[in-house]
């Protein structure tokens, strides 16, 4: 299958399971640093609701600094549109082949599933990601492509075997093991994650970040 229907199917999966949560939950802070769930489903509407133009008036704002720019883009957005609104946004948009520069379609998979992670897990909640999709962004996240623009984690010298797929990511002599979800997001430094994982490579990663 082609990784943009990967995308879109995840993306709807995650927009229906968004549908269900309350108010509150909204104003709840994700896995993000200093997002609330209302601001991390509005930042996955940026790459379509933000024009170049604004994005790079942004950037020299933020001094060329690209995380500070996609943050105030994601409160801004935020601020626009409530979250029912992002959520009917963000599955408008399934299929949108949006990738960002020098990345492939992979990113925008990981953004989607990481990110729904970002919100669900939290509250408790969580949607049936397809093997597909995980086996994908695994192999994206021990990539060089993600250590040159995507993953701020160092994961050299680990393994990551993926107990839910029965494959195992990179070929480091230190094994990180558990779910696939729990690999990924640790990859990208969500501590929570972290419990479930073993290995002799767990610690080494913790460290890292």
């Amino acid at each position: 299958m082609d990784t943009f229907d990967v995308i879109a199917t995840e993306r709807v999966r995650l927009a229906d399971e968004l549908d269900q949560l309350h108010p509150p939950e909204w104003d709840a802070p994700s896995l993000c640093a200093g997002w609330t769930n209302h601001v991390v489903v509005a930042h996955l509407n940026v790459p379509w609701s933000i024009g170049r133009t604004t994005l790079l008036a942004g950037l020299l704002r933020a001094r060329g600094n690209i995380a500070k720019t996609i943050d105030r883009a994601s409160l801004d957005l935020a601020a626009e549109l409530d979250p029912a609104a992002c959520v009917a946004r963000y599955r408008e948009h399934a299929t949108d082949r949006f990738t960002p520069p020098t990345l492939g379609a992979e990113a925008p998979l990981t953004d989607c599933v990481l990110h729904g992670a970002d919100i669900l897990q939290p509250l408790g909640r969580s949607v049936d990601v397809s093997p597909e999709a995980l086996r994908t962004i695994l192999a994206f996240l021990v990539s060089p492509a993600a250590k040159r623009a995507f993953r701020s984690v160092g994961i050299d010298g680990l393994a990551f075997q993926a107990t839910d797929l029965d494959e195992t990511f990179g070929s480091g002599a230190q094994l990180v093991r558990g779910p696939a979800l729990a690999l990924a997001a640790a990859m990208l430094g969500r501590r929570p994650f972290f419990e479930e994982l073993e290995g002799d490579g767990v610690a080494v990663l913790a460290d890292r970040l």
